[in-house]
Formats: C-alpha cells, sequence, structure tokens
C-alpha cells in the first residue's frame, strides 16, 4: 500500500510540518511519497513488489505465500501517542505549579504524568508484542521454505523468497539457531547454510511433513 495511507505515517508527516513550519512535512512527504509499504507490519515494499510483478514468484515461494496471515496485535501508536501528551501538559504544569506556588497544579499534573507514563507504557509494549508476532510469523514462513527446500536453507534463499534484506534473513536465522532444531554448517567450499535435521531426516523418523513443521514452530516459539 502507498506510504502515506497508513495513519501513523500520516501523524509523523502532520508531527513534522507543525513543528518546521510545514518545510518538514515537505521534505518528508517528498522523500516517502512513492514508496509502498507492508500493510501488516509497514516495512518498506517496494523494492519486493516490484520484483514480484516482473518475475511472479518461485514454487517454494508461492507455497510460503499460501499460508493465511495472522492477525496481527496492535502497535500502540495511538497509546504512545497520547501517553506522550500527557506527560508533556503535565510537565507543564507542574512547572506552572511551582511558578505561581500553587500546589493543585503540582498535584493535578503528577496525576496526570502518572497517567501519561501508565499509558505510554501500554502502547510500548503493544509494539513489542507486534513485532513479536511479525517475527514469529516470519520463522514459520522460514520453516515452510525449509520443509520444501529439503531441510537446507542459505541467507540468500531466505532473502529472496521471503523479500528480505540479507542482514535481516541473516539475523532470524541466528535467531532460530538453537544448535539443535536449527543448527548452523559451513560446507566444504566455505558456504555458511542452517539445517534442519527434523526436517531433513524426517523419511528416517517416519513422521507426517505438516507434522515436522506444526512441531518446530511450537518448539522454537517456546524457545
Amino acid at each position: 500500500m502507498p506510504y502515506f495511507r497508513r495513519a501513523g505515517h500520516v501523524g509523523l508527516l502532520v508531527g513534522a510540518s507543525l513543528f518546521t513550519y510545514g518545510f518538514g512535512g515537505l521534505v518528508y512527504w517528498l522523500a516517502r511519497r512513492k514508496h509502498l509499504v507492508c500493510p501488516r507490519c509497514g516495512l518498506g515494499w517496494e523494492n519486493a513488489s516490484r520484483a514480484l510483478a516482473a518475475t511472479g514468484p518461485e514454487p517454494e515461494r508461492r507455497l510460503v505465500e499460501a499460508e493465511p496471515d495472522e492477525r496481527l496485535p496492535s502497535a500502540g501508536l495511538k497509546r504512545r501517542i497520547l501517553g506522550t501528551t500527557m506527560v508533556l501538559m503535565a510537565s507543564l504544569l507542574v512547572l506552572l505549579g511551582f511558578v505561581e506556588g500553587t500546589l493543585a497544579a503540582v498535584a493535578v499534573g503528577s496525576v496526570v504524568g502518572g497517567g501519561g507514563s501508565l499509558t505510554f507504557y501500554w502502547g510500548w509494549q503493544g509494539l513489542m508484542e507486534r513485532k513479536k508476532a511479525i517475527m514469529h510469523g516470519v520463522q514459520r514462513k522460514i520453516l515452510k521454505l525449509a520443509d520444501a527446500k529439503g531441510g537446507r536453507l542459505t541467507v540468500t534463499e531466505v532473502a529472496a523468497d521471503l523479500n528480505l534484506s540479507l542482514p535481516d534473513a541473516e539475523k532470524i536465522l541466528i535467531s532460530l539457531d538453537d544448535g539443535f532444531r536449527v543448527r548452523s554448517e559451513i560446507s566444504n567450499d566455505g558456504v555458511l547454510f542452517y539445517e534442519f535435521p527434523e526436517i531433513l531426516h524426517r523419511g528416517q523418523l517416519g513422521s507426517v511433513p505438516g507434522d515436522t513443521v506444526g512441531e518446530l514452530g511450537s518448539g522454537l516459539g517456546e524457545d
């Protein structure tokens, strides 16, 4: 979706315009007006969408994308903005109370500040929960991809099939590497790859493909 169709980005645009007499908002709009973002997480999507439009997804990518997306929790942006506003107002009230010698203003400001801090913390927890849900969703897609690839993946394969940057793909694979269910190895040619033993040796275990991926996903979620 277009970058400025997200409410959070519009709020940032308005804020940048108000505090810079419109100049900052104009620069922000010119820099981001042609960008596309994922409607679920807000991450940049323009390169991935152009690549898919030009070449179409590979079979493994179609398998991964066929999985229905889970509804993500709220990022808590409104709560964080409200909390920040309350804290700023409370600071002003407390300052005026000390200057004017009005204890009532100091007391009200303290209460409002406390409420604002709790509201901001509530919003921050929402943001952390959303990031955690996004990470779990990507990890499950990596498990699906590993199942389609036979139990071995490289950083480049994950980045290409899931439309991730190489550093992001590497970070997620490292987070999965527990030395047991997922482990990193180096080939004789010096290529780093990640091995999924429960998928790689599935024939010896006699398990069902769907169950293997499901057990891996639940196990990684617990870790």
